[in-house]
């Protein structure tokens, strides 16, 4: 057995290029999101003779909400498009566009910063919804690219490695972003994720990537119905997405971390990172050894299980006063969801044709994004009827009863065994006849 993933796949130039574009993005997302939240929620608590609000914990939850919820409703209104832009224009082309937008777009929240709440929120919030229209065509482009840069028989390692980055920089992201934001401020944070994704631009703009290939004798909306359709059709990839989005739709703590930091554990943006990297330790590890000994069998169940754990561990963390017992619970919830994140996004690549990656990737981001930036709505909104500890209670107590109930609804889900047996499952499986 291997003692560490094997980095054969980085003899192709073109991956190599394109993982130090995904993971330098990623921690600059995560630079930027971590600092977003604590500012957003110190402005709404701070009194107003300081120049923030002076609202409650309850009212200042909320508005931790409404950043998400900015940040979704691009992404369910452009998603689909994005997914058909990724299957009909130049991939690459799109992500050197999107991550450039972003980077200006940073530039706004370090101008946020030298101002008071009044007019600080309001650039933070349009930010967030012009973030949220970048983020509707980025995955879509850059998870239908990528397959293109390695053979084949060496995606699942791919994959592993791309999960393994991404989730090394959500540790490194928020634990470095929580220190320079306690030590120099949120200015220096901005200009470190501009720096960030400037490199991640310069990294993708340099690979030779193959040439597009263009899908052919399909226009307009009936691409989008198509994927639509290949997912709806597919039940144990259906299964998978939609277990993920209620899972961590009303799982999810992330939102109200900040909450948790200033006011329940009393640490500060210090103790804010080190919180926002825990769950993507547990998460690392798990990745470190998916990329080392690959799930082959019972894929299903070990989906199942994992999700079980989530919720216990979310309960453990609404309900600890302890610092070091919220963060070991955070890390538990991460590990969980690894293998739940690395089962979706192997039946989605290993089970979709190429010219169906685009559309199939913004479906699923769609999913993803409702799951994330939705649920950290319904995070603020459940704080401000139950309180932040309430709020996180009842989002353990419904991924626990979401994984009993998903294996009753998706029982092929529940029992899969082996990935090639999906994937010939997926592949020989054709729509119905029209009648």
């Amino acid at each position: 057995m291997a003692l560490a993933p094997s980095l054969q796949v980085f003899r192709h130039r073109a991956y190599l290029h394109f993982w130090l574009m995904r993971v330098s993005i990623a921690a600059a997302r995560q630079m930027e999101a971590i600092t977003i939240g604590y500012q957003v929620y110190d402005l709404a608590r701070r009194p107003a003779e300081t120049g923030g609000l002076g609202w409650s914990i309850e009212e200042s939850a909320f508005l931790l909400g409404l950043v998400g919820l900015a940040q979704f409703v691009p992404v369910l209104l452009l998603s689909l498009v994005g997914g058909q832009a990724a299957d009909r224009l130049n991939r690459k082309m799109i992500l050197i566009v999107s991550n450039t937008v972003r980077v200006l777009l940073s530039f706004g929240l370090l101008a946020s910063v030298f101002l008071p709440a009044s007019n600080a929120l309001p650039i933070i919030f349009g930010v967030a919804i012009m973030l949220g229209c970048v983020n509707a065509f980025t995955p879509a482009a850059a998870n239908s690219l990528f397959p293109r840069l390695v053979p084949r028989k060496e995606l699942p390692n791919a994959i592993a490695w791309n999960s393994l980055g991404f989730q090394t920089a959500v540790i490194v992201g928020p634990a470095v972003g929580g220190l320079i934001y306690g030590f120099f401020g949120a200015a220096t944070v901005y200009t470190v994720a501009i720096i960030l994704a400037s490199f991640a631009i310069l990294a993708i703009a340099t690979a030779k990537t193959p040439p597009h290939e263009k899908v052919l004798n399909v226009r307009g909306w009936s691409m989008v119905f198509e994927g639509l359709g290949y997912i709806r059709r597919n039940k144990i990839v259906l299964g998978a997405i939609s277990l993920d989005l209620v899972v961590v739709f009303f799982g999810g703590a992330k939102a109200l971390l900040p909450v948790f930091a200033r006011d329940i554990l009393h640490v500060g943006q210090e103790g804010l990172g080190i919180l926002a990297a825990s769950p993507a330790i547990g998460a690392a590890t798990v990745a470190f050894i998916l990329a080392t000994r690959p799930l082959s069998r019972n894929t299903g169940p070990w989906m199942m299980w994992a999700v079980g754990i989530y919720g216990v561990a979310t309960l453990v963390f609404g309900l600890s006063p302890y610092f070091f017992l919220s963060m070991a619970a955070l890390i538990v919830t991460g590990a969980a969801d690894e293998i739940s994140v690395y089962v979706r996004a192997s039946l989605i690549q290993l089970a979709t044709p190429d010219e169906m990656k685009g559309r199939v990737s913004s479906v699923s981001f769609i999913f993803i994004s409702a799951s994330n930036e939705l649920g950290e709505f319904e995070s603020g909104v459940a704080a401000r009827l139950l309180g932040p500890v309430g709020a996180v209670v009842f989002g353990g107590c419904a991924a626990i009863t979401t994984a009993l109930l998903w294996t009753r609804l998706f029982p092929d889900l529940a029992r899969a065994d082996r990935f090639e047996n999906i994937e010939e499952q997926a592949v020989s499986e054709k729509p119905p006849a029209s009648a």
